[in-house]
């Protein structure tokens, strides 16, 4: 543990990236108690030392206990960390909430907008927190991660940002391994929304690879979705820094050109020309981008935000526009400066 104390740590969700964290944390010598949603589910990480669902091949210390008891898994806990979809991430929250220590500190590791509020995962907290009279230390936990390379200890740059620079030096400490180097910052919200927003992009860059595009196209994708990212996280107060640095560009880039990009798979699949629902028939787990694109069209929209990429990810995903359609889409677009804001 180095100069670090060991804790107790609640993780919320067994799926592959809350399983990569609590062997991360286990492994670093803190206590880590796994909720994992399903009655057989945590029995069986139990009994096999791995998560043969969602994490194969990954040995947990006997310092990981799972438990299907949100209670047994939260309470006596100071240190929280939220792994669960961003569509159940409200749900699940508000079901633990009775049971935090007076002084916690919530982390989010769950990269999304809520469809229904437009809220991201750290206002869902605060909101939940404000409604029940509680109070919390919250962070948020983001950065170029595939959860399969941090549980092979395969080194690993994120960013954990909160209000204060010293909350974020705090959850820095829980983390940081010297295979997964932990930055810290106080743009919250554009950690979040950088973190959001790529996964749409992830999947405009996968329909580009399934449409039989090259690298000149994928690049071209990849930078002027970041355009837009910047100008949303912009005008609801982000710091426009944050987007070159690990929670913008760095995961933008994993994302759009990884191929254990569950996204950038979906996009894939898409531009070969199979069917949304089919697609999503096959997986076992959540592309975040597809939910993401409905909540994030509505909030650029609010905003008064020009995002063209987002506007045809959306007409593919919910209005079932042919791809090849959406790429002419944005090549016939008007032309423009390139630092239009």
């Amino acid at each position: 543990m180095s100069l670090h104390q060991a804790r107790t740590i609640a993780v919320i969700g067994a799926g592959s990236w809350g399983t990569a964290l609590a062997k991360l944390l286990s492994d670093k010598g803190h206590t880590v108690h796994l909720w994992a949603h399903g009655a057989e589910h945590a029995p069986a990480i139990n009994r096999d030392r791995e998560n043969k669902k969602y994490l194969p091949g990954f040995f947990l210390n006997d310092k990981v206990t799972a438990s299907a008891d949100l209670q047994e898994v939260v309470s006596g806990k100071n240190h929280i960390l939220m792994v669960v979809p961003s569509h159940v991430f409200r749900a699940v929250f508000q079901q633990l909430v009775p049971f935090l220590e007076r002084q916690c500190i919530i982390v989010s590791a769950t990269k999304g907008i809520e469809n229904e509020s437009l809220m991201t995962m750290s206002q869902v907290m605060a909101d939940v927190l404000r409604q029940s009279g509680r109070e919390a230390d919250i962070g948020v936990l983001t950065g170029p991660s595939f959860a399969k390379e941090v549980a092979a200890g395969i080194p690993t740059a994120v960013t954990v940002a909160a209000q204060t620079k010293a909350l974020a030096t705090r959850i820095q400490d829980i983390f940081f391994t010297e295979r997964f180097r932990v930055y810290t910052s106080t743009d919250v919200i554009g950690q979040e929304l950088g973190a959001a927003l790529k996964n749409i992009v992830a999947i405009a860059a996968g329909i580009c690879d399934g449409l039989g595009y090259g690298t000149n196209t994928r690049a071209a994708l990849i930078t002027r979705g970041l355009a837009e990212i910047t100008r949303l996280g912009v005008k609801m107060g982000a710091n426009p820094l944050t987007f070159s640095g690990l929670g913008g560009l760095g995961d933008l880039v994993l994302t759009c050109t990884g191929d254990l990009s569950r996204n950038r798979m979906v996009g894939l699949k898409l531009g070969q020309g199979k069917k949304l629902q089919a697609i999503l028939a096959e997986m076992a787990m959540v592309a975040e981008g597809v939910k993401t694109t409905g909540s994030a069209w509505r909030l650029a929209r609010r905003q008064g935000v020009d995002m063209p990429i987002l506007e045809q990810i959306y007409k593919v995903l919910y209005e079932d526009k042919p791809c090849q359609e959406a790429v002419m889409s944005l090549l016939t677009r008007d032309q423009k400066e390139e630092m239009e804001f």
